[in-house]
Order: C-alpha cells, then sequence, then structure tokens
C-alpha cells in the first residue's frame, strides 16, 4: 500500500459554483486508524456519504500515468480522493466481496465506485468523470469488517473470494455505470451477498423498470428520459 489519505472539507469550483467537499486528499504520517465509517481524520460534506458499506476507498496508482499522460496534474498520492492508494489490485484484478488484511484490520470490496462531477471540480476537466467511467479506472469501496490501524508500506494480503462468482469489480463497474439496459448482468451481481446495500437498491429498481420498459429501454436510456 502506497499511502493512506484523508481530506478535510473545504470548496471546489464547479462551473463557476462552489460546492463543499472533502475531495482533496493527503496522505497521513504514521499510522492511521480504520473504523467502520472510514479512516480516522477524513470528514465528509454530507451526512449520507460513505457508510459503513462505503467506508473505505481504494485507487490504484497503476492508472495514474494514464492520466498525466492525459495532461491531468494529478499528486503523487490521493488523486482520486482515496483513502488507500495502492499498488496493484486493480479493477480488473479485484473482485466483489474479496477480503483482505491490511494492518491490524480487515476490510471487504462492496462495490465499484460511481464517478461524479466532483473529479471534474476537482481537475478543472469538464471530461473527466466520463473518461474515469469509460475506462472503468474508478477504484473502488470496501467495508471494514475488522477495525485496526494502518500504515502506508502495509501489505493488503487476500485472505477470501467469494467463489461463487467471478464478477470483477471491473465488470461490475460496467454493470452499475456503463451497460445500464444489461439486466442479466444486473441479476447476476445481484447475486453477490457482499454487494453494499445502496447497488442492490440500484439494480432492483433497473430490473423492475426494464421488466416493465422491455425493448424500450435501451432508447430511453439513450435519450435520457431513464435514469440509473
Amino acid at each position: 500500500m502506497a499511502a493512506v489519505c484523508v481530506g478535510r472539507i473545504g470548496e471546489l469550483d464547479s462551473s463557476g459554483r462552489a460546492i463543499a467537499s472533502a475531495f482533496v486528499k493527503r496522505a497521513v504520517e504514521g499510522r492511521a486508524r480504520l473504523h467502520s465509517l472510514g479512516v480516522e481524520g477524513d470528514e465528509h460534506a454530507y451526512g449520507g456519504h460513505g457508510g459503513e458499506d462505503g467506508a473505505v476507498l481504494v485507487y490504484s496508482r497503476d492508472h495514474y500515468p494514464f492520466w498525466r499522460e492525459l495532461g491531468v496534474d494529478i499528486p503523487d498520492a490521493g488523486a482520486f480522493a482515496e483513502n488507500l492508494t495502492v499498488e496493484g489490485l486493480t479493477e480488473a484484478e479485484v473482485h466483489i466481496g474479496d477480503t483482505f488484511e491490511v494492518g491490524s484490520c480487515t476490510v471487504q470490496v462492496t462495490e465499484p465506485r460511481s464517478p461524479c462531477y466532483k473529479i471534474a471540480a476537482r481537475y478543472g476537466r469538464k471530461d473527466i468523470s466520463i473518461v474515469v467511467q469509460e475506462t472503468g479506472f474508478t477504484g473502488y469501496l470496501m467495508r471494514v469488517l475488522r477495525e485496526g490501524d494502518v500504515v502506508a508500506g502495509d501489505e493488503m494480503r487476500l485472505v477470501e473470494r467469494d467463489t461463487s462468482h467471478d464478477c470483477t469489480v471491473a465488470e461490475a463497474g460496467r454493470i452499475v455505470n456503463v451497460d445500464r439496459n444489461d439486466l442479466d448482468g444486473a441479476r447476476r451481481l445481484l447475486r453477490i451477498g457482499a454487494l453494499s446495500a445502496a447497488i442492490k437498491r440500484t439494480l432492483a429498481a433497473r430490473i423492475a423498470r426494464g421488466e416493465k420498459l422491455g425493448p424500450d429501454l435501451d432508447r430511453l436510456y439513450l435519450s435520457g428520459q431513464v435514469e440509473t
């Protein structure tokens, strides 16, 4: 693990409008406490943000060269508001439900990150959130199964994988963020017990709409008349 990062609430400029956010995160020196709602010292501008299913955001530094080649001026850690900046462990390698030990903690992957406008606000590029979504370089969220301490340099060691499915974070991200009309994929994803409650609700609602709208669903998604 390359870094543990936290942020304080500040302001970002979103198309001339100031928004409160703790998106800008910096590496912590020494040990940091991971608890059921996140990293100690990491602030949240909105009460419903995170929660136990999304306590920790992880992002792989393997993607950093890609963003720098696009001309995005990113820091060496915490560039995408992640709490844990890791080496390897990309979305294509990690599965929903994977359980890791890191430091004295146990954490579990719950969902792909859904990119939002704050990434664009952070870097002043309107296209970046879309590129994050389309590349699948989103990062992923974890719940904390056992609280404890972590420090940069700790190994994230896979200790359990749910062998009842083979759904990577990348595949889950495709279903959740990109191919919203893939109802069969949504049904497969819903069978994964470790999946976050929020994503389960989103997918269940999407399936219900799809079953009601039938073949018109593709057209309605493309026209923007149906949201996620």
